[in-house]
């Protein structure tokens, strides 16, 4: 086992130390909804709401915290600055925007994050995404255009406003 040292002060000598640090123990499995070829997705700081397979909800959806939706949703789903799930069981028509967006189910509706959205294997979205980060697992189902944003859009197109960063527009893609 090799330490790196960086001496405090000059002619000081590094000391052994005598343990090793404890090793920490991995984090618990999620929820149940990752990918078992995955590593698991880091753990987040904010509560989670759930809206169970049994549950149908029709409206709009605002709020503070992250969801895993693995029911049936319709209407507008708005909770910027969290994650959205959407479950194996999910389906979903609406339209979501949130700081990072995750598609086990199937969603019918554009989708905007402010971070990444991520379609996975059993995944299916039809509609258009816009986000920074998008990934695309084989075996999903996409169809619609891709908008790729810089978090900080400084760059500017000429007339002060700034330039959207198109990546793919109205292709379908059927991994």
């Amino acid at each position: 086992m090799s330490a790196m040292w960086k001496p405090n002060q000059p002619g000081s000598t590094p000391s052994p130390s005598p343990m090793p640090e404890p090793s920490r123990p991995a984090p618990p499995p999620s929820a149940g909804f990752e990918s078992p070829n995955r590593a698991p997705a880091p753990v987040q700081t904010g509560d989670q709401a759930t809206i169970g397979k049994g549950l149908f909800i029709k409206g709009e959806i605002n709020g503070s915290e992250s969801l895993f939706i693995d029911g049936k949703v319709e209407g507008t789903v708005n909770l910027p600055g969290n994650r959205v799930t959407i479950g194996r069981n999910g389906q979903v028509a609406a339209n979501i925007t949130a700081r990072e967006i995750v598609v086990l189910g199937k969603v019918r509706g554009n989708v905007s994050a402010t971070d990444r959205v991520d379609i996975r294997a059993e995944g299916s979205l039809s509609g258009d995404v816009a986000a920074a980060r998008i990934s695309i697992e084989d075996g999903a189902f996409f169809k619609g255009g891709i908008d790729i944003r810089k978090p900080d859009a400084k760059t500017t197109n000429g007339s002060g406003a700034p330039a959207p960063v198109v990546a793919e527009t109205a292709k379908t893609v059927q991994m």
